[in-house]
């Protein structure tokens, strides 16, 4: 369990991820291909997706960037799974959680995208470094 000290409640001005956070329209089971996972990141003209695994939960977030080593090779992409490919993985962020911890835990694992899921790792939303960093500075001091 994670306690926040008072201190850090002051900073957020009571945000948490949850007013931050984003839906986020397209996911990707696992198990499909980097061919199906590129194909969807084109044709939506997306820079991520999130991927879960055969129960529905967050497996992790994948990107244009992460798949470049994949496409090198037409024959791997149409044989290898999202989920053999070194993505970025949980743990992931919770609506509760304080916005600025957030914040500070996307800059130092720089992150721009950070998925948020409920208590039992279903997706809910995505929370991006911009969107966090924008309703931060927009919060009265």
């Amino acid at each position: 369990m994670t306690t926040h000290s008072p201190q850090s409640a002051q900073r957020d001005h009571g945000l948490t991820v949850a007013d931050a956070m984003e839906t986020c329209d397209y996911q990707i089971a696992d198990d499909n291909t980097v061919d199906r996972a590129n194909d969807i990141l084109h044709s939506a003209h997306v820079e991520y997706l999130l991927v879960r695994d055969h129960n529905g939960r967050c497996e992790g977030l994948v990107t244009r960037t992460g798949l470049h080593p994949f496409l090198a090779s037409s024959w791997y992409t149409e044989r290898t799974a999202i989920s053999a490919t070194s993505h970025q993985r949980g743990p992931f962020a919770w609506p509760t959680m304080g916005l600025t911890l957030a914040a500070l835990a996307m800059r130092i694992k720089r992150l721009a995208v950070w998925p948020v899921v409920d208590d039992d790792g279903y997706i809910l939303g995505v929370l991006t470094a911009d969107r966090a960093t924008g309703v931060l500075a927009a919060a009265p001091a």
